[in-house]
């Protein structure tokens, strides 16, 4: 006999329903010290109270896994992200001890903030990528394949800017990509490559004001009309 459900009659009564939440690593990039920062909240209800997690929660029945997501930051870290990714969905038996849950994962980019935890996270803190904490659930999986995520795709789209001040030296943009990639370049060559694409617009400014190279560094923005070109002609950018 096949039941009704909101109207409709189906089988769906015979499957178990698993939950879904939300989860996004936070990117932050330091140009104080060139690194690249990951924001984590303190769980302050079990599962794994006191552990250090990324911020997420479950998906309410009125919303999609964007507005989720979206939510979850506000709430438990006050942030309000202007770029966000989705980039996997994990859904291993086993990755909750409460239930079965399947977990779309995002990532975010976005300049260092002050962050307060709220809802269920005692506390939110930026941590050093290269230096975390043991995180709940499955979260260090999730992070490291984030960071996979973006490396490969800071090749194809100037993430990167993100996270950067709207102007930016050549060294902290080139410092940016050396902390994401996990590799050092030369400054002269980076600086070359970086020019000759067109992407980066030299503004009439230094780093102290002066009109003189010689007594400060010049100050670049991002080019976006000349990106959008270049995305057309289908740009890639190599190292």
């Amino acid at each position: 006999m096949e039941l009704e459900h909101n109207g409709v009659k189906g089988y769906w009564y015979r499957y178990e329903h698993a939950a879904i939440t939300t989860d996004c690593v936070i990117f932050g990039y330091d140009v104080k010290d060139s690194s690249l920062k990951v924001l984590l909240v303190e769980r302050g209800i079990e599962p794994f109270k006191g552990r250090w997690a990324l911020p997420g929660g479950f998906i309410r029945m009125d919303e999609s896994a964007d507005d989720a997501a979206r939510r979850e930051l506000r709430e438990e870290t006050s942030l309000s992200i202007n770029y966000m990714e989705q980039f996997y969905t994990f859904s291993e038996p086993g990755r909750d001890p409460r239930e079965r849950v399947i977990t779309i994962a995002y990532y975010a980019l976005t300049q260092i903030h002050d962050v307060e935890g709220g809802d269920d996270a005692r506390v939110a803190r930026w941590f050093d990528l290269d230096d975390m904490p043991p995180l709940a659930f499955d979260h260090d999986h999730i992070l490291r394949k984030a960071q996979q995520c973006l490396r490969e795709r800071i090749h194809f789209e100037p993430i990167g800017f993100e996270l950067l001040p709207e102007k930016f030296t050549m060294r902290q943009l080139q410092s940016l990509y050396e902390a994401i990639l996990s590799v050092k370049f030369d400054r002269r060559n980076f600086a070359k490559k970086m020019l000759h694409f067109g992407m980066l617009t030299q503004l009439d400014e230094t780093t102290t004001a002066q009109m003189s190279s010689r007594s400060g560094t010049y100050l670049y923005s991002f080019n976006k009309l000349n990106y959008e070109e270049l995305k057309r002609n289908g740009f890639r950018l190599e190292f």
